[in-house]
């Protein structure tokens, strides 16, 4: 197939390209790289797919990939709504996986503008294209956060989630809303996907695995917000991108049969792990004890995530289940070796 990836150069997307490309997959990734995390990691993991940074740092100019002769990338950002049209026009894609959104909770209390411009205006520019150019399939990232104040453990997509926390939460909802009313009106399937605190190689600076090990690498303490008193269901990295490409992957006959076109499924682990288990499991890999410094619960946040995955089990025979200590030993061996350590 020939897929439109957004947010190419992210953590889910890098990873979601890797995978497609080696199953034979032509896929034209986007990302304007931003520069909400340090812009150099975006490059770096560009340049694993063969795209070099000198070539990305151009805006709207595509570029061929030198290790994977199926790969195209252009930066662009999902605003720009002319030259978004004019790629959907000039590539025909079959699928799109939008994956390219302003990510974090924390950021959206003090930059909501980008949440608005990026995760609702670029939202719809990306569903008009689908409706315009007959696309066959949108799979789209949707979040846990999503669930809000729900207080019904395991979370379950057929839960009411009407109480966002974070304007990040709210538009991720409205995503969800404004693909309904598009598969609804226009007919053509789309599926959401609520990821649950995915974290592996490279993840993204902001994250805590990400925080914690490079504080504890670096004697330097280690924020723990709600003193400890947290939850979440953490999935690799590898069990998130299997599940978007099966997704991809799988033949939508039955569903457009059955005009069943609008589907959300959780992808987590099926497991919430208490955050300071998780800290312990980071401190055995690097043997090295954390400081902790024990703060209340900030603005946005919740405090427990846990992912009823029975409806991804059923529909697409899929399950998550990489063990906590595998995903982070992965990834400290990864963040050794960038980083040098």
């Amino acid at each position: 197939m020939k897929i439109l990836l957004t947010g190419a150069a992210g953590f889910i997307g890098f990873h979601v390209a890797k995978l497609l490309l080696e199953k034979g997959h032509q896929v034209v990734g986007l990302d304007n790289i931003n520069n909400y995390y340090d812009p150099q990691l975006k490059y770096a993991r560009l340049n694993e797919l063969g795209i070099s940074k000198k070539a990305a740092e151009v805006f709207n100019q595509k570029t061929s990939s030198s290790l994977f002769d199926k790969l195209v990338f252009i930066r662009l950002s999902l605003e720009k709504r002319e030259e978004l049209q004019e790629l959907f026009k000039i590539e025909k894609f079959d699928v799109v996986c939008n994956l390219a959104a302003q990510a974090g909770v924390r950021y959206s209390l003090e930059n909501p503008q980008a949440y608005i411009d990026s995760n609702v205006l670029g939202f719809l520019n990306i569903l008009e294209n689908c409706r315009h150019f007959k696309i066959k399939h949108l799979v789209y990232a949707s979040s846990s956060s999503v669930y809000g104040l729900n207080s019904k453990i395991p979370f379950e997509v057929t839960d009411h989630v009407d109480q966002p926390v974070s304007l990040y939460a709210a538009t991720k909802k409205s995503n969800e809303l404004m693909a309904h009313t598009y598969s609804h009106l226009f007919g053509f399937p789309t599926t959401g996907l609520r990821f649950f605190t995915v974290y592996g190689p490279w993840g993204r600076p902001d994250m805590a695995l990400f925080l914690f090990t490079k504080a504890i690498v670096n004697n330097k303490p280690i924020d723990v917000y709600n003193n400890g008193k947290m939850e979440r269901d953490f999935t690799y990295i590898h069990d998130i991108t299997k599940g978007v490409v099966k997704v991809i992957e799988t033949k939508l006959e039955e569903r457009i049969r059955k005009k069943d076109l609008y589907r959300l499924y959780n992808i987590g682990n099926n497991k919430s792990v208490k955050l300071l288990d998780f800290i312990k499991a980071i401190e055995a890999i690097l043997g090295k004890n954390a400081r902790m410094i024990l703060l209340p619960m900030q603005a946005g946040d919740v405090e427990k995530t846990w992912a009823n995955v029975d409806a991804l089990v059923q529909d697409y025979d899929y399950k998550p289940n990489t063990p906590i200590d595998e995903g982070i030993k992965a990834f400290v061996d990864w963040y050794r070796d960038f980083y040098k350590v």
